[in-house]
């Protein structure tokens, strides 16, 4: 895990070194371990100069002459000698790759690879990714069960290949203009080479309005993409060209078993996810939120770390005093069952005023609401710990139907198929698990049955969104998407697909990536296992939900493993906070003064107006719209980080 960014001209003219060095400075946070650069003639006709630290002031007044530099920040997780600094060549130098994230089957590679001739000097997952590529080209990125980003220079073929995970747990943003393209794995890492950034307009009122994120290519800023997962770019030949080399499995493609069968397979790959991605030369930790997903990894995780006689694992959780936002009830049986050694936070809403502007400023682009702000303080926490490996649960949620809006699709598919009598059980079933069918159950079936145009239009009428937003913001910016009807028939998996690819799991991703690189953390999430992926992907709705329980074949599978209490738990919390009440109390005087500000009304992303009624509404407990009140005082916040000010000037170096 690591901190990326280059710049190529494919066009022959030199890079600014000094430009490439503030990239990768930017990014300290990401690599603390070291720092490393490759200056590259693609011509051949010099060798590369491999440095290993910060650029020598000597190389950098000189006058340019080399047009590929790359460079890295090194996190030390696997092999942690001299031997694993990046940028890494392969053994006659005519291949570098700068490289971010792990590959969990290394070890099953490089023995593959060692059978067809290849030798090892180091014991990193680096020199692995270099030896695939040499011996497979591009089909490498099929045998990599990991998490990665990286841009490789393939001498022999002049060109730079650059790669993203399957689910993109690891970032890669770029910029092409044409004539260079510079990469970075944060956002802030190329503003160096970009200039002074303007916000892309699009995206800030699809954020605005329907709190989209991170589900497309475009970003907050104009002119910066982010490659997509599962996907491949190429820059050669003065151009750029992007290939998906993996997709999730064909709908209508099911897998058929039993209960008691999908439970035994989805038991067997989460245990051998789990085993493979605890490989690590530091010490490995776990979140623990008291939920299904986090509490079925730490009791795994600890019964394959206690048959190898390792020390106690280490476990770390978000908790409030109050009641309501506290799961300590639920951490304690996880404990008791495993022996593992408790580190609680509690988040502190006046810590968040204090520090928001760094938070802002970590994230790249405006967040969804402040439960950011809980997983901070859990990575900060596993850091002063000790602690650089974390394991955590996302992606369950989206795999399994965790989210109660799987519901509406649910009941909407059982009415599709005609299944009348499944559907009274179920909803018999859910009044006496959940209570009465809320007005969220009743609007996500509405979701699941209208069109998507009318549900946008009608959400947008119950939440006052014509009032708040600036009037001509909206005229210019706020025409409806087409309906998208391309996909699986089934509501559920369509769902299921539209969290996987866009906005939903991305979005949770960018947070994970974040929050656990601000304080030198890697972050490993064994549901996404492309395994794991692809099987419950695949697997019948029925095993997913069923008599009202959400994740159906997970309760099932972690029979014997997870405390009872734990395993048919019915509610779900994860790291939350009380945002709604914090905006009444604690940020209320933030809120006020960027709603007042001049700067805020400028802007004319608000209807400043109607957003303090609405705002003092909120405050008065008649409403609540935490989230909506967050996303106006990110985009302020976030504008005045990244576009009032010079970006490099908002640099530590």
């Amino acid at each position: 895990m690591c901190g990326i960014a280059g710049l190529y001209s494919p066009v022959g003219r030199p890079v600014d070194l000094l430009v490439v060095g503030a990239m990768i400075r930017s990014q300290i946070h990401r690599g603390p371990d070291g720092e490393g650069y490759v200056l590259v003639d693609p011509t051949g006709k010099d060798q590369p100069v491999s440095v290993s630290g910060r650029l020598p002031e000597a190389l950098c007044t000189m006058p340019p002459q080399h047009s590929l530099v790359l460079g890295h920040r090194r996190l030390a997780i696997i092999d942690l000698t001299p031997l694993g600094h990046q940028p890494m060549a392969t053994e006659d130098g005519r291949c570098w790759v700068t490289y971010n994230g792990e590959l969990y089957n290394y070890l099953e590679l490089r023995e593959e690879l060692r059978a067809k001739g290849h030798r090892f000097r180091s014991n990193s997952d680096t020199e692995v990714l270099l030896a695939a590529y040499r011996e497979w080209g591009e089909a490498c990125l099929m045998r990599f069960n990991g998490m990665f980003a990286f841009a490789l220079w393939d001498g022999p073929r002049h060109r730079l290949f650059c790669a993203r995970d399957r689910l993109g747990e690891k970032p890669f943003y770029y910029r092409w203009d044409g004539e260079r393209f510079a990469f970075a794995s944060e956002i802030k890492g190329l503003l160096p080479a970009c200039g002074r950034p303007t916000p892309n307009q699009r995206v800030m009122f699809d954020y605005l309005d329907g709190a989209a994120l991170d589900d497309s290519n475009d970003t907050f800023f104009d002119g910066v993409l982010q490659l997509p997962p599962a996907h491949s770019l190429t820059v050669q030949n003065a151009g750029v060209t992007l290939a998906r080399y993996w997709d999730l499995p064909t709908a209508g493609a099911e897998v058929s078993q039993s209960p008691r069968e999908a439970a035994e397979s989805l038991r067997h790959l989460l245990y051998d996810a789990i085993r493979i991605q605890l490989r690590s030369d530091v010490p490995v930790g776990t979140c623990l939120s008291g939920g299904l997903d986090s509490s079925s990894i730490v009791c795994m995780a600890a019964d394959l770390i206690s048959k190898g006689n390792a020390e106690p694992l280490r476990t770390f959780s978000s908790c409030f005093e109050d009641p309501a936002y506290d799961e300590r009830r639920f951490i304690v049986p996880v404990l008791a069952r495993t022996g593992a050694k408790p580190h609680h936070t509690f988040p502190d809403p006046k810590e968040l005023v204090a520090n928001v502007e760094q938070l802002v400023w970590q994230q790249d682009e405006p967040f969804g609401s402040t439960s950011i702000f809980a997983q901070w303080n859990v990575m900060r926490m596993a850091a002063q710990q000790g602690v650089k490996v974390l394991l955590d649960g996302q992606g369950a949620d989206e795999l399994l139907g965790g989210y109660h809006r799987f519901f509406g699709a649910f009941f909407a598919d059982l009415l599709a198929e005609g299944r009348g009598l499944t559907l009274l059980r179920e909803l018999c079933a859910y009044g006496r698990l959940h209570g009465p069918i809320s007005r969220y159950a009743v609007a996500d079936l509405a979701r699941a049955l209208l069109p998507a145009s009318l549900v946008s239009a009608v959400r947008g009428r119950m939440t006052g969104n014509a009032n708040w937003l600036g009037t001509e913001f909206r005229r210019q910016w706020g025409f409806q998407m087409p309906d998208v009807s391309a996909g699986p028939s089934s509501r559920v998996q369509r769902l299921q697909h539209a969290l996987l690819t866009g906005k939903g799991l991305r979005a949770l991703l960018h947070y994970e990536d974040r929050n656990s690189m601000a304080f030198g953390i890697e972050t490993r999430l064994p549901f996404l296992d492309y395994r794991v992926v692809e099987y419950l992907y695949r697997l019948d709705t029925r095993h997913k939900i069923h008599q009202a329980w959400t994740k159906a074949v997970l309760r099932e599978a972690m029979e014997g493993i997870l405390p009872e209490e734990i395993r048919w738990r019915r509610d779900k919390m994860g790291f939350v906070t009380p945002e709604d009440q914090w905006l009444r109390t604690s940020l209320r005087e933030l809120v006020c003064d960027t709603l007042a500000d001049a700067r805020t009304r400028m802007r004319g992303y608000l209807n400043i107006k109607a957003a303090q009624r609405a705002f003092e509404s909120h405050v008065a407990g008649r409403t609540n719209i935490g989230t909506t009140i967050w996303r106006w005082l990110n985009v302020e916040l976030w504008c005045r980080r990244f576009v009032d000010q010079d970006p490099c000037a908002a640099f530590v170096f």
